[in-house]
């Protein structure tokens, strides 16, 4: 069973939990753990895929125009509180495990070294039919 895991990140309100509010060393710790963390779900045979968003700002809203070509906008966006900040999709035998995997993702170290505990969304990618029985 595939889940995809995604990191949600607080918006603006909680400073705390933007990178570039961090110290060279946090981030630094910051990153060896989702190294270790990517490395420890490819011996476990369970990682798929994991990546790294850049901030809202930089996104983009694209539509079909009536030529078919694409029309580019900086906007507007859902307002939200929140914004995906990475995502993993790991391939394990049950839920419990993905919760499992999200929980340890959650506990990254932030600013000070103290963990995140980051929400973590855990969602069933649906790669195929659903069958019976």
């Amino acid at each position: 069973m595939k889940f995809m895991m995604m990191m949600h990140a607080p918006g603006r309100a909680n400073a705390d939990h933007q990178i570039s509010s961090w110290s060279p060393d946090d981030i630094t710790a910051h990153i060896a753990f989702m190294h270790r963390y990517n490395k420890d779900l490819v011996e476990q045979g369970e990682f798929v895929a994991a990546e790294g968003l850049a901030s809202p700002g930089e996104a983009r809203i694209v539509r079909a125009g009536s030529n078919g070509l694409p029309v580019v906008s900086d906007g507007p966006f859902p307002e939200s509180k929140e914004f995906l900040a990475g995502y993993w999709i790991v391939d394990v035998d049950r839920v419990e495990r993905a919760w499992e995997l999200a929980a340890k993702a959650s506990a990254a170290p932030g600013k000070g070294g103290q963990p995140l505990n980051m929400a973590i969304e855990v969602r069933q990618v649906m790669s195929a039919p659903r069958t019976e029985g």
